[in-house]
């Protein structure tokens, strides 16, 4: 993993190579889009300058050129438009108010689709940090993104509330999502308004996860309900919970971890069938009071496992692991400083054009990861280790040249 500060391998010709075969188009290729169209019902019943395919393009084109007005994103992209003015020659320019338009027609929807029919693992068992005792390495988080100061936008997402009554400057999106951890690719998210909670966002997320995962998170998600419906798809957990939460200790596994049982609070908790957890308790010296829960000594670090057996994983090993879970912090890093740019507000003023252009930024997103990884396809280098902002900006350039070709 890339620390603060540290220069990461750009390998530039391979990632230019790797770019050159159309970036959004080999991840999201013109059969997938045209399926996508058809499931979500957008087909055209009569021909027009603009049709969904286009549109679906346009949306990734928006979504690459954040800080481009719509005028600019579709010239840059013109080249692979061509068809759609019916000719050989040139296609003829839509207008500003034709693609807002064609937008609305569209909906979020087939780009919903399109990210969760194209987005896929990439990583592979032999590259660095994807897989722990053959387990893939995923973490899930949350985060959210400033949308527009509009009516519509401010009754659908809501604020942040901040001191003395005041509110945040924008409403805000929120997205709660599931990386991979050895390549920073985004499989599955939820997007919804900030006035519900990343929990409550992650309950749909949770009941995707598949086996042969082990999915990282942080304390903030934690609770019986969740847990158990999480543990009930086959997928193996690694949960940071707050040190308040005291199973009843059951067994000493020998390796530092122990064996214990967790229930539901309340009456209803005494009289269920309790849930068996592998616990590993430890601490890092760093330096920094920990306050976390009822206890304030320096470090210290509670997780809880589905993993009981340490012959199948040691737990210094997932006590390793969980630091994996930062590198969806990185994710996001990419997505809002890098991707989004400094425009730092999304351009959507209607919360369903907001929903359109944060599955374009995530489908965009994955497209730039997917090329990173041929990277290590082909040149035997990390993802990790090759410069996100590189590919972005070769992406662009490439796709600008006419390697954008719906």
């Amino acid at each position: 993993m890339a620390r603060v500060g540290q220069r990461t391998a750009v390998a530039g010709g391979q990632l230019a190579d790797s770019v050159s075969v159309g970036v959004l188009e080999k991840a999201f290729s013109r059969t997938l889009v045209d399926e996508v169209i058809e499931a979500c019902g957008r087909r055209e019943q009569r021909v027009r300058a603009l049709p969904a395919r286009v549109m679906a393009y346009f949306c990734l084109g928006l979504a690459l050129w954040s800080d481009g007005s719509y005028e600019d994103v579709l010239g840059m992209v013109s080249s692979g438009l061509v068809w759609a003015g019916g000719g050989d020659g040139p296609p003829q320019m839509a207008s500003k108010v034709a693609l807002f338009k064609a937008r609305v027609r569209l909906g979020p929807e087939p780009l919903e689709m399109l990210f969760r029919r194209g987005a896929v693992p990439i990583g592979n068992p032999d590259w660095d940090d994807c897989f722990l005792g053959g387990r893939r390495l995923l973490a899930i988080d949350g985060t959210t993104m400033d949308v527009p100061d509009t009516t519509a936008n401010h009754e659908h997402f809501g604020r942040a509330g901040v001191s003395k009554g005041e509110r945040s400057a924008f409403p805000l999106a929120r997205i709660v999502a599931v990386a991979e951890c050895g390549t920073h690719a985004i499989l599955d998210a939820e997007i919804g308004p900030y006035t519900t909670s990343e929990v409550g966002l992650s309950r749909g997320l949770v009941d995707r996860f598949t086996p042969g995962s082990l999915v990282i998170a942080d304390r903030g998600f934690y609770g019986y309900d969740l847990w158990v419906r999480a543990v009930a798809t086959g997928a193996d957990l690694l949960w940071r919970v707050k040190k308040n939460l005291k199973p009843v200790f059951v067994e000493d596994l020998g390796d530092g971890s122990w064996l214990g049982e967790i229930r539901r609070g309340g009456q209803a908790g005494r009289k269920a069938n309790p849930v068996r957890v592998r616990v590993i308790d430890y601490t890092v010296n760093n330096g920094t009071p920990d306050t976390d829960g009822d206890d304030n000594s320096d470090g210290g670090f509670r997780l809880i496992t589905n993993v009981l057996d340490p012959a199948d994983i040691d737990a210094a090993d997932l006590a390793a692991a969980y630091w994996q879970r930062w590198e969806i912090e990185t994710v996001f890093d990419e997505l809002k400083t890098h991707q989004r740019g400094a425009r730092g507000v999304l351009r959507s003023k209607s919360p369903d054009l907001v929903h359109q252009e944060l599955w374009a930024m995530l489908c965009c997103h994955y497209a730039i990861r997917l090329m990173m990884a041929d990277v290590e396809v082909n040149g035997g280098r990390d993802p990790d280790r090759v410069s996100f902002v590189a590919a972005l900006r070769i992406a662009r350039d490439t796709a600008r040249q006419g390697g954008f070709s719906p």
